[in-house]
């Protein structure tokens, strides 16, 4: 249903909030997350010029959000790379079709109005903050938490 654009979106965007404000690279996020790095560079330019991350280059460049995790809804995300369209009139534009949706289009439009609805009222701080039976998903953001010195040392 969501294109690997999307997909790899919302990983990058979660890898960077799980991140605790640290600037990370494409090449840390594409790591971590399981994306291609060059296709994910395109994605995160795309997510800057929306707003939702700054870039900053350099020796401790990298990239970090725009705004706090519990500020940034998944819909966002997915129109910075892929602008959502909700069905407005029936595509089949045959004649005697008012402007009303068929029952076809209706029932497609509602369903997308429920990803949406979902999307506008999913933060990226409730994703990272659930209870996720995924191993591999932990993993992945276990990596991202900032290395605690070892107390011994």
């Amino acid at each position: 249903m969501f294109s690997r654009t999307v997909e790899y979106a919302m990983r990058a965007m979660v890898a960077l909030a799980a991140g605790d404000g640290r600037p990370m690279t494409t090449r840390q996020i594409a790591e971590t997350m399981k994306v291609p790095q060059s296709y994910l560079s395109k994605v995160l330019q795309s997510q800057v010029r929306a707003g939702l991350v700054h870039s900053t280059r350099g020796l401790r460049g990298g990239f970090v959000l725009a705004r706090k995790p519990e500020d940034l809804n998944m819909m966002e995300i997915l129109n910075a790379v892929s602008p959502y369209k909700r069905i407005e009139t029936c595509p089949l534009d045959q004649e005697g079709h008012s402007s009303d949706l068929c029952p076809l289009h209706s029932r497609l439009d509602m369903a997308m109005a429920m990803v949406q609805e979902a999307f506008e009222g999913t933060t990226l701080a409730e994703i990272l903050s659930e209870d996720n039976p995924c191993p591999t998903l932990q993993a992945q953001l276990e990596t991202l938490k900032p290395s605690m010195p070892d107390p011994k040392s």
